[in-house]
């Protein structure tokens, strides 16, 4: 068996084709969407983050404001910012971009955004919501995965899924979407015994572990569907530099029936739901103008 390969890259673009002219309705009721980013110190990756989720917003016809601060800032100066893109309504979402420097507590930096505005879905409240499985705004990239399932029909309802990684940003609250479509889901992570185990009886794989091509062929059921969130950047050898995922693409693609490559799975649908997010909060707020 040959996995057919799961194009993120032309599924961000569908969603992002029907993103547009949704923003540019809210313009002519006199709302333009709007996301502010913070970003903290010099972190190269974190720094590429934030610009193409810049452009992508450009591209989307979504304003976005970018504020950056040093990475010695103290805590106190980006908790005001926060506070004072919460009182603006002309922000729909809010998002700061993590790690953070050591000196600050990034729940409570995360906490700080206004929940309404929490496009990231990383404030306990949303996640709160998330478990109880209603509305709330979804964090990024499980948000993408869940769109990239719904664009292939995979069935969710009585599967046997694994995600691997217990994380706040992935991990966690992919297991509750998967558990809130009908799933059965084991969630494993470093303290997992037998971890090949408990993924070759999945019909879904989700790997979030940040190991590259951690995941092998001979750790796949023939047929299961296989999602790649990792990115690694090999640092040694022949193919150094090179970008990879926690899946050995090479040979679980002989036994999976729809994997997701790295570059161009799960990357770009991360920052399509962002916009689809920050999107949806400012049709709240017209959806609110309307009614008065």
């Amino acid at each position: 068996m040959t996995a057919r390969i799961l194009d993120g890259k032309a599924l961000a673009d569908r969603v992002r084709d029907e993103i547009s002219p949704r923003a540019a309705a809210l313009k002519a009721q006199g709302v333009e969407p709007c996301l502010a980013v913070i970003l903290v110190g010099g972190n190269p990756a974190s720094a590429v983050y934030v610009r193409n989720k810049v452009a992508a917003c450009e591209k989307a016809g979504i304003r976005s404001l970018k504020f950056d601060f040093p990475a010695e800032v103290a805590p106190d100066e980006v908790l005001a910012r926060i506070a004072a893109l919460n009182a603006d309504p002309s922000v729909h979402g809010i998002l700061v971009q993590l790690p953070l420097p050591p000196q600050f507590d990034e729940q409570a930096v995360l906490e700080a955004i206004a929940l309404e505005k929490d496009v990231d879905g990383f404030h306990a409240e949303n996640v709160g919501l998330l478990s109880q499985g209603r509305e709330c705004f979804i964090p990024c990239t499980p948000h993408g995965v869940m769109k990239m399932f719904e664009s292939e029909g995979v069935p969710l309802q009585g599967a046997e899924a694994v995600v691997i990684g217990r994380s706040n940003i992935v991990g966690k609250p992919m297991a509750m979407l998967l558990t809130n479509a009908g799933a059965t889901v084991t969630v494993c992570h470093s303290k997992t015994r037998d971890l090949a185990f408990h993924t070759r009886r999945a019909d879904i794989v989700v790997a979030a572990v940040g190991k590259p091509r951690f995941v092998t062929g001979d750790m796949i059921k023939p047929g299961a569907v296989v999602i790649d969130v990792g990115i690694n950047r090999i640092e040694s050898g022949p193919e150094a530099g090179k970008l990879c995922g926690d899946v050995d693409f090479d040979s679980v693609s002989q036994v999976a029936s729809l994997v997701t490559p790295v570059p161009g799975g799960v990357g770009p649908m991360t920052i399509t739901m962002l916009l689809e997010n920050t999107l949806e909060s400012a049709e709240r707020v017209a959806r609110a103008k309307g009614q008065r």
